[in-house]
């Protein structure tokens, strides 16, 4: 992971998520709501979009979202991803990556902002990482 002097996670997103690890150019969380399989991206980076990131960085950051959206795919049931970096409320770069399905709480409405809410159990916390560090174990660094 890049070493960008100065790097914090944004208070929000370190409210609203749980840390899973560290993938090559990015922080992994998990929106701490189970209601939808919902995952950000934040790159390290002081950089507050895309376009701003070095190549490099931006086509590490592409691989990263492929990873995950395979991952989400094969682990959830889920009918369609939404992938976006809309950054209005969190200036902070991050993407978020969020399986949907036709039945889920807010459909076909956004997940951002809708009230309900469950947080995840410890045991389905270990699942997700379990998971995760099966399929990602070469690119995933965890505690």
């Amino acid at each position: 992971m890049p070493d960008v002097n100065g790097f914090e996670l944004d208070a929000r997103l370190a409210g609203d998520c749980l840390i899973l690890g560290e993938l090559d150019c990015s922080l992994l969380l998990l929106m701490n709501n189970a209601l939808v399989p919902w995952f950000i991206l934040v790159p390290v980076t002081k950089a507050t979009e895309i376009y701003q990131l070095p190549g490099e960085q931006q086509q590490q950051l592409l691989k990263e979202i492929d990873l995950l959206s395979h991952f989400i795919n094969s682990e959830f049931a889920i009918e369609k991803l939404n992938v976006a970096a809309i950054g209005n409320i969190v200036k902070q770069l991050h993407v978020h990556i969020v399986g949907r399905h036709s039945s889920d709480y807010c459909w076909p409405g956004v997940v951002w902002g809708a009230e309900q809410s469950e947080p995840y159990s410890d045991v389905e916390i270990k699942r997700i990482k379990a998971s995760l560090k099966s399929r990602l174990k070469q690119h995933i660094t965890m505690d």
